[in-house]
């Protein structure tokens, strides 16, 4: 069937796969390298507890049959293996077949660690990676060109990435109606970059054509996916500069990145396409099947899209196969922070030797400035985030944080930028506080260096200690 296949996207199909092999290596290192802390057997929301509460048809996962840190660790490393293979273009050398195979283990092995990851693994980029992970199985390799029917699910992806968070915006807060709510988020925004200090302090009128042309990238740039060329690959290259410019202004995980990477592969490069046979029939039934089956399931996202009560970034069927994503609906004013403080006195007192921990990412030192860390995902940075704007976002695992600062747990300790007590002498206390922080001006950066001014507001949680010995409750 010549309608099939369209051998001009050869050359994005490869930038694509290669890009998205990239993404995923990230997604595995961030996994294996937090896990213990966050998931792991004595982490703060152990995976081992969480599968007793949850049948596997609810979040299907390899975990459900057996757990160890150990066989976590190695089924982690597994998909960096894969993700590397991928990388190096292994699949090209395979038969169609085992091409498909290969890229259908990163994906099993990330739905595995994402079904369990609770919390941790609730943001929209881990249903996005899952979702484009599982279309790039069909996509083939150098033995066939590749197939329409493919392509056109990756737009229809991208289509509801930047359409649901477009509309998501227009519902949500009046600030985006108003093109106002720049004039805030550079500072608010989950973990500022290296560069959101001078985004913030962008003139405001920059500031409210960021916003419009942010509004006409996801609102209509978005339908010109679906028509013909050169038009679809202006789209797409627009999408990919604004996804660029967010990359810019903050950390967003591989959320910029992975949206990237969808828009590359609707991106028609100007070259000649390599001779190939054409497909087989057992893999044009299966790409036809596997097409049919995701469009009968983006039922429940474009309802959701459509519906005046639309929510962002929700899985509707377990295997996180069609998603609705959105980010931002409204936009914090004011910036909070949860700061956490330890102390080695017997007797916790207001002028006791308070010493603060710093975080890898969130803000902490006012003179510290901030880091590049996206694509890499620091979980915790970001759920503390999440904490400072209401004490039940961290219900279920703060105490497990404070816990585990209270021993000193190395595994704990690994996902912070500083800790400022020796490993073998522990803080009695424990004390949180909030916070609120705003970007200084730029007089205040030239007289004091630092980039952040705080503010005490209020006691986020009162001085705790452990109730005994870790040795007793073991």
């Amino acid at each position: 069937m010549d309608w099939f296949v369209a051998p001009e996207y050869w050359l994005s199909r490869l930038v694509f796969q290669r890009a998205l092999a990239v993404v995923y290596l990230v997604a595995f290192l961030a996994a294996v390298l937090q896990f213990r802390a966050l998931i792991g057997e004595r982490g703060m929301l152990p995976v081992p507890r969480y599968i007793t509460r949850v049948h596997f048809k609810q979040a299907p996962s390899v975990f459900h049959f057996h757990y160890s840190d150990r066989f976590f660790a190695a089924w982690s490393w597994a998909g960096c293996a894969v993700s590397v293979a991928l990388i190096a273009g292994v699949d090209s050398y395979l038969p169609l077949w085992a091409g498909m195979v290969l890229w259908l283990i990163p994906w099993l092995l990330y739905l595995s660690i994402v079904n369990v990851g609770q919390t941790w693994y609730s943001f929209g980029w881990e249903s996005l990676l899952l979702e484009v992970g599982f279309l790039a199985v069909f996509l083939g390799n150098d033995e066939v060109a590749p197939p329409i029917v493919v392509l056109f699910l990756l737009r229809w992806i991208l289509f509801r990435v930047e359409f649901g968070a477009g509309l998501i915006k227009i519902r949500g807060d009046a600030c985006w109606r108003k093109l106002t709510c720049l004039d805030y988020h550079h500072e608010t925004q989950p973990m500022p970059g290296p560069l959101s200090w001078f985004f913030h302090h962008l003139p405001k009128p920059l500031h409210r054509a960021e916003v419009a042309a942010n509004h006409f990238t996801q609102l209509v740039v978005p339908v010109l996916l679906f028509t013909p060329q050169p038009i679809a690959t202006a789209a797409a290259s627009l999408m990919i500069v604004t996804q660029l410019w967010l990359v810019l202004s903050g950390n967003f995980s591989w959320l910029n990145w992975i949206t990237i990477v969808v828009a590359l592969s609707a991106v028609e490069f100007p070259t000649t396409a390599p001779k190939v046979s054409g497909p087989p029939l057992w893999y044009e039934v299966v790409v036809l099947a596997v097409g049919a089956g995701l469009v009968a399931l983006s039922y429940h996202p474009v309802r959701n899209m459509i519906s005046r009560s639309q929510v962002m970034n929700r899985s509707f069927d377990p295997l996180h196969l069609v998603n609705t994503y959105g980010a931002f609906g409204s936009v914090s004013r004011i910036r909070y922070e949860v700061v956490v403080e330890g102390t080695a006195d017997d007797i916790p007192r207001e002028d006791s030797d308070w010493r603060e921990y710093e975080f890898r990412g969130k803000p902490g030192d006012p003179r510290r400035w901030p880091r590049q860390f996206a694509p890499y995902h620091l979980r915790l940075d970001w759920l503390m985030w999440f904490a400072a704007l209401s004490p039940a976002y961290a219900a279920s695992w703060f105490g497990g944080l404070v816990e585990r600062l209270l021993e000193n747990d190395r595994d704990t300790l690994r996902l912070l930028h500083r800790c400022p007590f020796p490993p073998d002498e522990p803080p009695r206390y424990i004390r949180a506080r909030v916070y609120r922080y705003r970007f200084t001006t730029w007089r205040e950066l030239r007289e004091t260096g630092a980039c952040w001014n705080r503010t005490y507001v209020r006691e986020f949680m009162p001085p705790s200690r452990l109730a005994a010995p870790a040795a007793q409750r073991r």
